[in-house]
Protein backbone atom coordinates (compact mmCIF):
# COMPACT_ATOMS: atom_id res chain seq x y z
CA UNK A 1 0.00 0.00 0.00
CA UNK A 2 1.17 3.52 -0.77
CA UNK A 3 1.58 6.11 1.96
CA UNK A 4 -1.33 8.46 2.52
CA UNK A 5 -0.83 12.24 2.23
CA UNK A 6 0.71 13.64 5.43
CA UNK A 7 -2.03 16.22 5.86
CA UNK A 8 -5.26 15.00 4.31
CA UNK A 9 -7.75 17.67 3.34
CA UNK A 10 -10.41 14.98 2.82
CA UNK A 11 -10.45 12.06 5.25
CA UNK A 12 -12.99 9.24 4.87
CA UNK A 13 -13.05 6.53 7.52
CA UNK A 14 -15.05 3.29 7.61
CA UNK A 15 -17.67 4.57 5.18
CA UNK A 16 -20.46 2.07 4.49
CA UNK A 17 -23.70 2.21 2.55
CA UNK A 18 -26.25 -0.43 1.62
CA UNK A 19 -28.61 0.14 -1.32
CA UNK A 20 -31.42 -2.38 -1.07
CA UNK A 21 -29.81 -5.82 -0.90
CA UNK A 22 -26.46 -4.56 -2.23
CA UNK A 23 -23.57 -3.46 -0.04
CA UNK A 24 -22.59 -0.55 -2.29
CA UNK A 25 -19.79 0.76 -0.04
CA UNK A 26 -18.13 -1.46 2.56
CA UNK A 27 -15.80 0.15 5.10
CA UNK A 28 -13.97 2.53 2.77
CA UNK A 29 -10.99 4.57 4.03
CA UNK A 30 -9.79 7.29 1.64
CA UNK A 31 -7.64 10.41 1.96
CA UNK A 32 -6.89 13.29 -0.41
CA UNK A 33 -4.43 16.11 0.10
CA UNK A 34 -5.42 19.75 -0.34
CA UNK A 35 -3.56 19.87 -3.67
CA UNK A 36 -4.02 16.33 -4.95
CA UNK A 37 -5.93 14.58 -7.71
CA UNK A 38 -7.10 11.15 -6.60
CA UNK A 39 -8.69 8.89 -9.23
CA UNK A 40 -11.07 6.18 -8.05
CA UNK A 41 -10.94 3.43 -10.68
CA UNK A 42 -13.40 0.58 -10.93
CA UNK A 43 -15.89 -1.17 -13.23
CA UNK A 44 -19.59 -0.42 -13.41
CA UNK A 45 -21.20 -1.37 -10.11
CA UNK A 46 -18.03 -0.91 -8.06
CA UNK A 47 -19.67 1.81 -5.94
CA UNK A 48 -17.81 4.81 -7.39
CA UNK A 49 -20.79 7.15 -7.78
CA UNK A 50 -22.22 6.14 -4.40
CA UNK A 51 -18.88 7.02 -2.78
CA UNK A 52 -18.95 10.50 -4.33
CA UNK A 53 -22.55 11.08 -3.29
CA UNK A 54 -21.67 10.13 0.29
CA UNK A 55 -18.75 12.57 0.32
CA UNK A 56 -20.93 15.30 -1.18
CA UNK A 57 -23.75 14.70 1.31
CA UNK A 58 -26.32 13.67 -1.28
CA UNK A 59 -26.56 10.32 0.52
CA UNK A 60 -26.14 9.55 4.21
CA UNK A 61 -23.89 6.61 5.15
CA UNK A 62 -24.95 3.69 7.30
CA UNK A 63 -21.63 3.99 9.11
CA UNK A 64 -18.32 5.81 9.05
CA UNK A 65 -17.33 9.46 8.80
CA UNK A 66 -16.35 12.17 6.32
CA UNK A 67 -13.99 14.96 7.43
CA UNK A 68 -13.18 17.95 5.22
CA UNK A 69 -10.44 20.37 6.22
CA UNK A 70 -10.46 19.07 9.79
CA UNK A 71 -14.26 19.41 10.21
CA UNK A 72 -16.44 16.31 10.40
CA UNK A 73 -19.32 16.85 7.97
CA UNK A 74 -20.93 13.40 7.99
CA UNK A 75 -24.35 14.68 9.08
CA UNK A 76 -24.20 18.05 7.32
CA UNK A 77 -26.17 19.16 4.29
CA UNK A 78 -24.34 19.38 0.92
CA UNK A 79 -24.40 23.18 1.00
CA UNK A 80 -22.39 23.18 4.23
CA UNK A 81 -19.50 21.10 2.80
CA UNK A 82 -17.88 23.50 0.27
CA UNK A 83 -17.93 20.71 -2.32
CA UNK A 84 -18.76 20.81 -6.03
CA UNK A 85 -19.94 17.70 -7.89
CA UNK A 86 -19.79 17.32 -11.67
CA UNK A 87 -21.89 14.51 -13.16
CA UNK A 88 -21.38 12.60 -16.41
CA UNK A 89 -24.56 14.14 -17.80
CA UNK A 90 -24.18 17.87 -18.28
CA UNK A 91 -27.19 18.97 -16.19
CA UNK A 92 -27.48 22.41 -17.80
CA UNK A 93 -30.64 24.44 -18.32
CA UNK A 94 -30.93 24.17 -22.11
CA UNK A 95 -32.83 27.45 -22.69
CA UNK A 96 -30.56 29.48 -20.46
CA UNK A 97 -27.44 31.16 -21.76
CA UNK A 98 -24.03 29.95 -20.66
CA UNK A 99 -23.72 33.08 -18.52
CA UNK A 100 -26.97 32.37 -16.72
CA UNK A 101 -26.03 28.71 -16.18
CA UNK A 102 -22.73 29.80 -14.64
CA UNK A 103 -24.45 32.40 -12.45
CA UNK A 104 -27.03 29.98 -11.10
CA UNK A 105 -24.97 28.45 -8.22
CA UNK A 106 -23.83 31.92 -7.15
CA UNK A 107 -27.41 32.96 -6.47
CA UNK A 108 -28.06 30.22 -3.93
CA UNK A 109 -29.68 31.32 -0.65
CA UNK A 110 -27.16 32.58 1.86
CA UNK A 111 -24.48 33.59 -0.62
CA UNK A 112 -25.53 37.24 -1.02
CA UNK A 113 -22.85 37.99 -3.58
CA UNK A 114 -22.98 41.45 -5.19
CA UNK A 115 -23.52 41.65 -8.94
CA UNK A 116 -19.96 42.79 -9.63
CA UNK A 117 -18.52 39.78 -7.80
CA UNK A 118 -20.81 37.40 -9.69
CA UNK A 119 -19.68 38.91 -13.01
CA UNK A 120 -16.01 38.65 -11.99
CA UNK A 121 -16.38 34.98 -11.07
CA UNK A 122 -18.20 34.17 -14.32
CA UNK A 123 -15.50 35.90 -16.35
CA UNK A 124 -12.79 34.12 -14.36
CA UNK A 125 -14.31 30.66 -14.88
CA UNK A 126 -15.05 31.33 -18.56
CA UNK A 127 -11.49 32.46 -19.17
CA UNK A 128 -10.02 29.39 -17.45
CA UNK A 129 -12.21 27.04 -19.49
CA UNK A 130 -11.90 28.94 -22.78
CA UNK A 131 -15.64 29.53 -23.11
CA UNK A 132 -15.75 33.34 -22.98
CA UNK A 133 -17.08 33.59 -26.60
CA UNK A 134 -19.97 31.30 -25.60
CA UNK A 135 -21.27 33.28 -22.63
CA UNK A 136 -24.34 34.64 -24.44
CA UNK A 137 -25.17 31.44 -26.33
CA UNK A 138 -28.01 29.15 -25.23
CA UNK A 139 -26.83 25.87 -23.73
CA UNK A 140 -28.95 23.92 -26.25
CA UNK A 141 -26.72 25.26 -29.04
CA UNK A 142 -23.46 23.96 -27.56
CA UNK A 143 -21.46 20.93 -28.63
CA UNK A 144 -20.84 18.09 -26.17
CA UNK A 145 -17.38 19.36 -25.29
CA UNK A 146 -18.64 22.91 -24.80
CA UNK A 147 -21.46 21.69 -22.58
CA UNK A 148 -19.03 19.75 -20.41
CA UNK A 149 -16.81 22.81 -20.06
CA UNK A 150 -19.82 24.83 -18.92
CA UNK A 151 -20.77 22.08 -16.45
CA UNK A 152 -17.25 22.22 -14.98
CA UNK A 153 -17.44 26.02 -14.96
CA UNK A 154 -20.67 25.91 -12.98
CA UNK A 155 -18.84 23.77 -10.40
CA UNK A 156 -15.71 25.89 -10.07
CA UNK A 157 -17.40 29.30 -10.16
CA UNK A 158 -18.14 28.90 -6.44
CA UNK A 159 -14.41 28.25 -5.92
CA UNK A 160 -14.93 25.14 -3.79
CA UNK A 161 -11.97 23.52 -2.06
CA UNK A 162 -13.04 20.01 -3.05
CA UNK A 163 -14.07 18.97 -6.57
CA UNK A 164 -15.87 15.67 -7.10
CA UNK A 165 -15.99 14.42 -10.71
CA UNK A 166 -18.36 11.56 -11.55
CA UNK A 167 -17.10 10.21 -14.89
CA UNK A 168 -17.47 13.66 -16.51
CA UNK A 169 -15.87 12.64 -19.84
CA UNK A 170 -17.84 9.45 -20.50
CA UNK A 171 -20.28 10.97 -23.00
CA UNK A 172 -17.57 12.58 -25.17
CA UNK A 173 -15.72 11.17 -28.17
CA UNK A 174 -12.18 9.82 -27.78
CA UNK A 175 -10.27 12.86 -29.08
CA UNK A 176 -12.28 15.26 -26.95
CA UNK A 177 -11.84 13.07 -23.86
CA UNK A 178 -8.09 13.15 -24.36
CA UNK A 179 -8.04 16.94 -24.72
CA UNK A 180 -10.26 17.53 -21.69
CA UNK A 181 -8.20 15.15 -19.54
CA UNK A 182 -5.25 17.49 -20.00
CA UNK A 183 -7.37 20.56 -19.38
CA UNK A 184 -8.85 19.18 -16.15
CA UNK A 185 -5.40 18.35 -14.77
CA UNK A 186 -4.19 21.88 -15.60
CA UNK A 187 -7.39 23.37 -14.17
CA UNK A 188 -6.97 21.56 -10.86
CA UNK A 189 -3.39 22.81 -10.60
CA UNK A 190 -4.58 26.34 -11.28
CA UNK A 191 -7.29 26.07 -8.62
CA UNK A 192 -4.99 24.33 -6.10
CA UNK A 193 -7.99 22.31 -4.95
CA UNK A 194 -8.39 18.66 -4.04
CA UNK A 195 -10.14 16.57 -6.69
CA UNK A 196 -11.69 13.11 -6.51
CA UNK A 197 -12.24 11.85 -10.06
CA UNK A 198 -14.07 8.55 -10.57
CA UNK A 199 -13.83 6.56 -13.78
CA UNK A 200 -13.86 3.09 -15.31
CA UNK A 201 -11.38 4.28 -17.97
CA UNK A 202 -7.81 3.18 -17.27
CA UNK A 203 -6.37 5.82 -19.63
CA UNK A 204 -7.94 8.55 -17.51
CA UNK A 205 -6.63 6.98 -14.32
CA UNK A 206 -3.06 6.53 -15.55
CA UNK A 207 -2.75 9.92 -17.25
CA UNK A 208 -4.47 12.12 -14.64
CA UNK A 209 -3.93 10.71 -11.16
CA UNK A 210 -1.49 11.69 -8.47
CA UNK A 211 -2.78 8.53 -6.78
CA UNK A 212 -5.15 5.79 -7.93
CA UNK A 213 -7.66 4.07 -5.65
CA UNK A 214 -8.86 0.75 -7.09
CA UNK A 215 -12.44 0.03 -6.03
CA UNK A 216 -14.29 -3.25 -6.53
CA UNK A 217 -17.66 -4.26 -5.08
CA UNK A 218 -17.56 -1.36 -2.64
CA UNK A 219 -14.11 -2.15 -1.25
CA UNK A 220 -10.72 -0.57 -1.86
CA UNK A 221 -8.29 -3.18 -3.17
CA UNK A 222 -5.18 -1.02 -3.54
CA UNK A 223 -4.06 2.60 -3.35
CA UNK A 224 -0.87 3.93 -4.91
CA UNK A 225 0.79 6.01 -7.58
CA UNK A 226 -0.16 5.06 -11.17
CA UNK A 227 3.15 3.34 -11.91
CA UNK A 228 3.01 1.38 -8.65
CA UNK A 229 -0.51 0.13 -9.37
CA UNK A 230 0.41 -0.81 -12.95
CA UNK A 231 3.75 -2.48 -12.27
CA UNK A 232 3.09 -4.00 -8.83
CA UNK A 233 -0.63 -4.73 -8.51
CA UNK A 234 -1.67 -6.26 -5.20
CA UNK A 235 -3.93 -8.89 -6.78
CA UNK A 236 -5.03 -10.31 -10.10
CA UNK A 237 -8.22 -8.26 -9.89
CA UNK A 238 -6.21 -5.04 -9.59
CA UNK A 239 -3.84 -6.16 -12.35
CA UNK A 240 -6.67 -6.59 -14.81
CA UNK A 241 -8.07 -3.11 -14.13
CA UNK A 242 -5.08 -1.56 -15.93
CA UNK A 243 -3.41 -2.43 -19.20
CA UNK A 244 -4.44 -2.74 -22.83
CA UNK A 245 -4.12 -5.48 -23.89
CA UNK A 246 -4.90 -6.99 -20.52
CA UNK A 247 -2.21 -8.57 -18.39
CA UNK A 248 -1.53 -12.23 -19.15
CA UNK A 249 -2.43 -14.51 -16.23
CA UNK A 250 -0.96 -18.00 -16.32
CA UNK A 251 -1.44 -20.79 -13.82
CA UNK A 252 1.98 -22.02 -12.76
CA UNK A 253 3.53 -24.55 -10.41
CA UNK A 254 7.01 -24.83 -8.96
CA UNK A 255 9.01 -27.62 -10.59
CA UNK A 256 12.45 -27.93 -9.00
CA UNK A 257 13.68 -24.31 -9.29
CA UNK A 258 11.46 -23.18 -12.16
CA UNK A 259 7.93 -21.93 -12.56
CA UNK A 260 6.24 -24.00 -15.25
CA UNK A 261 2.86 -23.54 -16.91
CA UNK A 262 0.00 -26.02 -16.66
CA UNK A 263 1.18 -27.70 -19.88
CA UNK A 264 4.75 -28.03 -18.58
CA UNK A 265 6.23 -25.04 -20.43
CA UNK A 266 9.09 -23.60 -18.33
CA UNK A 267 8.61 -19.87 -17.80
CA UNK A 268 11.15 -18.43 -15.36
CA UNK A 269 13.30 -19.26 -12.30
CA UNK A 270 11.60 -19.89 -8.96
CA UNK A 271 12.85 -19.70 -5.39
CA UNK A 272 11.69 -22.11 -2.72
CA UNK A 273 9.44 -19.73 -0.78
CA UNK A 274 5.65 -19.55 -0.77
CA UNK A 275 2.95 -21.72 -2.30
CA UNK A 276 3.85 -24.27 -4.94
CA UNK A 277 0.95 -23.20 -7.19
CA UNK A 278 0.54 -19.55 -8.13
CA UNK A 279 -0.87 -17.24 -10.76
CA UNK A 280 1.83 -15.58 -12.87
CA UNK A 281 1.02 -12.11 -14.20
CA UNK A 282 3.07 -10.74 -17.08
CA UNK A 283 2.22 -7.63 -19.12
CA UNK A 284 2.19 -8.09 -22.94
CA UNK A 285 5.06 -5.60 -23.29
CA UNK A 286 7.18 -7.63 -20.84
CA UNK A 287 7.28 -10.69 -23.08
CA UNK A 288 10.10 -10.72 -25.63
CA UNK A 289 10.52 -12.98 -28.63
CA UNK A 290 13.64 -15.14 -28.92
CA UNK A 291 14.87 -14.99 -32.50
CA UNK A 292 17.05 -18.09 -32.01
CA UNK A 293 14.68 -21.02 -32.45
CA UNK A 294 17.59 -23.45 -32.34
CA UNK A 295 18.42 -22.43 -28.77
CA UNK A 296 14.81 -22.85 -27.71
CA UNK A 297 14.63 -26.25 -29.37
CA UNK A 298 17.71 -27.29 -27.41
CA UNK A 299 15.90 -26.56 -24.16
CA UNK A 300 17.46 -23.17 -23.35
CA UNK A 301 14.10 -21.41 -23.17
CA UNK A 302 10.33 -21.88 -23.03
CA UNK A 303 8.49 -23.81 -25.72
CA UNK A 304 7.16 -22.37 -28.98
CA UNK A 305 3.99 -20.31 -29.34
CA UNK A 306 1.68 -20.28 -32.35
CA UNK A 307 0.57 -16.85 -33.59
CA UNK A 308 -3.23 -16.75 -34.10
CA UNK A 309 -3.99 -13.05 -34.62
CA UNK A 310 -1.82 -10.07 -35.59
CA UNK A 311 -3.20 -6.62 -34.72
CA UNK A 312 -1.31 -3.65 -36.14
CA UNK A 313 -2.08 -0.52 -34.13
CA UNK A 314 0.43 2.01 -35.51
CA UNK A 315 3.32 2.36 -33.05
CA UNK A 316 3.03 -1.27 -31.90
CA UNK A 317 1.77 -4.67 -33.02
CA UNK A 318 -0.15 -7.05 -30.76
CA UNK A 319 0.19 -10.78 -31.24
CA UNK A 320 -2.42 -13.15 -29.84
CA UNK A 321 -0.74 -16.51 -29.42
CA UNK A 322 -1.43 -19.99 -28.11
CA UNK A 323 1.35 -20.56 -25.57
CA UNK A 324 1.88 -22.26 -22.23
CA UNK A 325 -1.64 -23.67 -22.30
CA UNK A 326 -3.32 -20.27 -22.63
CA UNK A 327 -4.17 -17.43 -25.02
CA UNK A 328 -1.36 -14.90 -24.51
CA UNK A 329 -0.93 -11.34 -25.79
CA UNK A 330 2.53 -10.09 -26.75
CA UNK A 331 3.18 -6.43 -27.56
CA UNK A 332 6.04 -5.80 -29.99
CA UNK A 333 7.38 -2.79 -31.94
CA UNK A 334 5.59 -2.12 -35.22
CA UNK A 335 8.62 -3.22 -37.21
CA UNK A 336 7.91 -6.83 -36.22
CA UNK A 337 6.75 -8.90 -39.20
CA UNK A 338 4.65 -11.89 -38.14
CA UNK A 339 1.74 -13.73 -39.68
CA UNK A 340 -0.91 -16.09 -38.30
CA UNK A 341 0.52 -19.59 -38.06
CA UNK A 342 4.10 -18.47 -37.30
CA UNK A 343 5.88 -20.29 -34.49
CA UNK A 344 7.75 -18.03 -32.07
CA UNK A 345 9.57 -18.42 -28.76
CA UNK A 346 8.37 -15.93 -26.09
CA UNK A 347 10.49 -15.19 -23.04
CA UNK A 348 9.25 -13.82 -19.71
CA UNK A 349 11.14 -10.93 -18.13
CA UNK A 350 11.37 -12.22 -14.54
CA UNK A 351 12.02 -8.73 -13.15
CA UNK A 352 8.65 -7.57 -14.49
CA UNK A 353 6.57 -10.64 -13.63
CA UNK A 354 4.21 -10.67 -10.63
CA UNK A 355 3.10 -13.74 -8.71
CA UNK A 356 -0.37 -13.84 -7.18
CA UNK A 357 -2.15 -16.32 -4.95
CA UNK A 358 -3.83 -18.91 -7.14
CA UNK A 359 -7.44 -17.91 -7.73
CA UNK A 360 -9.69 -20.50 -9.37
CA UNK A 361 -12.08 -17.75 -10.48
CA UNK A 362 -9.49 -15.39 -11.97
CA UNK A 363 -10.95 -15.72 -15.46
CA UNK A 364 -14.09 -14.00 -14.14
CA UNK A 365 -12.15 -11.03 -12.74
CA UNK A 366 -13.84 -7.76 -13.75
CA UNK A 367 -11.94 -5.93 -16.47
CA UNK A 368 -12.68 -2.75 -18.43
CA UNK A 369 -10.87 -2.89 -21.76
CA UNK A 370 -11.22 0.84 -22.50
Amino acid sequence: MSAEPAEAFLRVRGLSKRLGQTQAIAGVDLDAGADELVVVLGPTGAGKSTLLRLIAGLEQPDGGSVTIDGLEVTGREPAARDVALVFQNFSLYPRWTVRRNLAFPLGAPGRNLPGDEIRRRIDWAADLLKITPLLDREASRLSGGEMQRVAVGRAIVRRPRLLLMDEPLTNLDAKLREALRVELVELRRELKAAMIFVTHDQAEALSMADRIVVLSKGRILQTGKPREIYERPASAIVARQLGQPAINLLRVRRDDRRWVASDGTPLMPADGAGAAERLLGIRPEDLSIDAGSAAAAAGAGPGPAVVRVVEYTGPTTTLLCDWAGAAVHILIPRRGAFRPGDRIHPRVNPARAVLFDADPDHQETPHDPA
